[in-house]
């Protein structure tokens, strides 16, 4: 102590509730604004195109978007507003990879979700571009959502070298079909399950009851079990307490909300995962083909559902960039 007050140390504050979560659970921010990142400095960072549609209509982004348009190549104004979103979002992942040491994910066109070679095609467009602005491909993740079709073009991409992140992923064979096509990351959403079963039972949920984080402790325990290398990331958060009933998963990705609240907080943060636990537990291996997996997710309402509907917004969204993009080139 007396070296401490000598050597002019502060005593040890005591660690706020985001302090206690990195401990055993890598950040990743959720958010495509790079202020916000910035100042909350997680490890990676996710987009998608709702989180870049509010930064172009954001004006402190605006050279950063009028960047982009200028370089955007094309034989028409269709095929240039399609090439200047493209750069849109590899303007903002690469400027995010300034600020993070680790992943940045980058959405595919949610519109090529049934399209394999659509997939693909986009995927390495995204890389080249990153790699035209001096960003290797070993920082970036390819973001697709999880359809069977996704999923394929992911296992393509990954033999190629291309690491990708399942996405709008809600069920379990979703995310085994994603785990045997080797895939670097998946999403599984926890907020948005959890709003599904609020709307169909009318009920609330304890964060130990909530049907999302029981979803991404199943996945969890199950890759941890039978020693698959895919990265488990919780997405799709609506509350402090429910990113806190998944401590210890491999990565959580969080809104810059609540990673604020949580800055503010000083509750204890105890792993509710254990890869060593998971091990031991009587889990059956459960083997998916498309046969299955299209009959898993038919079963399943909530997750068909809410796949479907995050790609028509993720889609929608992509469509207001494009007309904004559309208007800037015509001006």
């Amino acid at each position: 102590v007396l070296q401490d007050l000598v050597g002019g140390r502060e005593p040890d504050r005591m660690a706020n509730t985001r302090e206690g979560l990195a401990k055993c659970t890598t950040i990743v921010a959720d958010t495509g604004d790079l202020d916000s990142i910035r100042q909350l400095k997680p490890d990676d960072a996710t987009t998608n195109p709702s989180l870049i549609l509010a930064a172009v209509n954001n004006p402190k982004f605006a050279d950063l978007v009028d960047s982009a348009i200028k370089e955007a190549q094309g034989e028409d104004l269709e095929e240039k507003v399609k090439d200047a979103v493209d750069r849109l979002g590899v303007a903002f992942g690469a400027e995010i990879v300034k600020l993070v040491p680790g992943y940045v994910s980058t959405e595919v066109d949610a519109r090529l979700s049934f399209d394999v070679q659509g997939t693909i095609a986009k995927a390495h467009k995204t890389i080249s571009l990153y790699e035209k602005v001096g960003v290797p491909k070993e920082r970036i993740l390819i973001k697709i959502a999880s359809t069977w079709e996704g999923i394929q073009a992911a296992k393509v991409l990954q033999e190629q070298g291309v690491r990708c992140n399942m996405t709008l992923l809600f069920n379990f064979y979703q995310a085994i079909a994603a785990a045997e096509a080797k895939v670097t990351l998946i999403s599984p959403f926890v907020g948005r399950i959890l709003d599904w079963y609020k709307k169909s039972t009318g009920k609330d949920y304890a964060h130990d009851e909530d049907p999302g984080v029981l979803s991404v402790k199943k996945i969890y325990n199950y890759y941890k079990k039978y020693g698959y290398e895919t990265i488990v990331m919780g997405a799709s958060f609506r509350s402090v307490g429910e990113v806190l009933a998944l401590a210890g998963c491999d990565r959580l990705t969080i809104s810059p909300a609540l990673l604020t609240e949580m800055d503010g907080m000083t509750e204890a943060v105890t792993p509710k995962v254990d890869a060593a636990a998971a091990k031991d537990m009587d889990i059956p291996k459960v083997t998916v083909d498309e046969n299955v997996f299209r009959w898993q997710m038919n079963e399943d309402p909530m997750a068909t559902e809410k796949l479907a509907e995050g790609i028509r917004k993720f889609a929608a969204d992509l469509v207001k960039v494009e007309d904004i993009v559309r208007e800037k080139l015509k001006a």
